[in-house]
């Protein structure tokens, strides 16, 4: 079955009890570094969403997803709250996606002044096309919130440095209009997210509700009425989000048990084992394989399966073996594979714990194979390994 979690983390106490209204029966969770989750569902739905509070700041943001990355394994993680606007096309109240965050303090002192040393990560192309989807179908229906008239969401750029914005001439606000121009709104945490998010491989949201214009024009008067506003757009297209994207996993995986099993029926291939059994009697089957072992025969590489955790601590050497391999041709160059190399050696202390006595966290070694397969994106030849060691590790998904 795939993950029907998502987890939602919030900067602002507002923010948070703006998501906390939608979900049904929140129950504490609280994990053993004593940050605490509400995890509740989204009525109607087999969705659960795990919620949390960062506070400020892109360090603390990325250091709270990552906690709940390891913890939890979701199916994705969004992070929402309000942010100050960039476009006067873009009303208060409104919603923005991040299409793509940048880190917009990173530079270089010189001599003739500062130099941007820009980063940025990308959203994932499908929460981004499902979350178009959903503000079309939005759109469409003419849906109005109980506060007024349905927010429209824009898809964009944000910006996420370490100082609150709330100038219309400083020098932060001339640096961003030189180098980030095209930025629809600005925050101090979607960068920490986005970077936890890279790490883990997992789908990442940025939601934002524009709550003001970051241009000094903000009041503690006005706050109080546009801040849980936006927050509450913000919310509520998350939590449809997050939703939608349960239900699309449970329809994926469905199809595909589906088409292995209709492929398995058709050629009498396991295709979760990578076996093949002859069926038929006094016949031969002609195959190409990619490892025998005593009568049992594995298709498609080598094709790691470990039925305990001592054979998976093996599995899990072998793979760094290819790893040094890769290395030694140059078809891994030298920093991903000491990177790739840290993240083996983390899976396989995990596995060498897992015992019936002393548990590890849930899905560790998985967790860390699934990062370090984000790691090789690059070099299909690899994956099909990775896949098979996560699986062996607990994590079908």
């Amino acid at each position: 079955m795939p993950n029907d979690l998502v987890v939602i983390l919030t900067a602002l106490n507002l923010e948070y009890e703006a998501v906390h209204r939608k979900l049904a029966d929140p129950q504490v969770t609280v994990l053993e570094s004593g940050t605490r989750f509400e995890v509740g569902t989204v009525p109607g739905t087999s969705c659960r969403v795990a919620l949390s509070l960062t506070s400020k700041g892109n360090h603390s943001a990325a250091v709270l997803t990552e906690r709940a990355i390891e913890y939890f394994s979701p199916a994705a993680v969004l992070f929402v709250g309000v942010a100050g606007g960039r476009r006067s096309s873009i009303a208060l109240g409104d919603v923005v996606m991040a299409t793509h965050v940048y880190a917009y303090h990173g530079a270089t002192s010189e001599d003739d002044g500062l130099k941007a040393r820009p980063r940025a990560w990308e959203a994932p192309h499908p929460i981004i096309q499902l979350g178009q989807h959903l503000a079309r179908m939005t759109e469409r229906a003419g849906h109005a919130p109980g506060n007024g008239e349905a927010p429209r969401v824009h898809f964009g750029p944000i910006a996420a440095g370490e100082v609150l914005q709330n100038s219309r001439d400083s020098a932060e606000v001339v640096w961003l209009r030189q180098h980030y121009n095209d930025a629809l709104a600005i925050d101090m945490e979607a960068a920490g997210v986005a970077q936890a998010g890279h790490l883990s491989g997992l789908p990442i949201g940025i939601i934002r509700g524009i709550s003001d214009r970051a241009d000094g024009t903000k009041n503690g008067a006005e706050d109080r009425e546009r801040q849980p506003r936006a927050a509450a757009n913000a919310a509520a297209f998350a939590v449809r989000l997050a939703a939608e994207l349960v239900k699309e996993a449970e329809l994926t995986a469905k199809a595909a048990e589906e088409k292995r099993s209709v492929m398995a029926q058709k050629d009498g291939t396991d295709r979760d084992g990578g076996s093949v059994v002859n069926t038929a009697l006094s016949s031969m089957v002609g195959i190409m394989a990619g490892r025998v072992t005593d009568s049992t025969v594995h298709v498609g590489g080598e094709a790691p399966k470990a039925s305990t955790p001592a054979e998976l601590v093996t599995e899990l050497d072998r793979f760094g073996e290819r790893l040094t391999r890769h290395h030694a041709d140059g078809t891994l160059d030298a920093d991903i594979h000491n990177e790739a190399q840290v993240e083996l050696s983390i899976a396989r202390r995990a596995a060498e714990k897992h015992t019936a006595d002393n548990p590890p966290s849930p899905k560790k070694a998985a967790l860390t194979l699934r990062k370090l397969r984000g790691l090789l994106a690059d070099h299909p030849e690899l994956d099909a390994d990775l896949a098979a060691l996560i699986a062996a590790a607990g994590d079908p998904t």
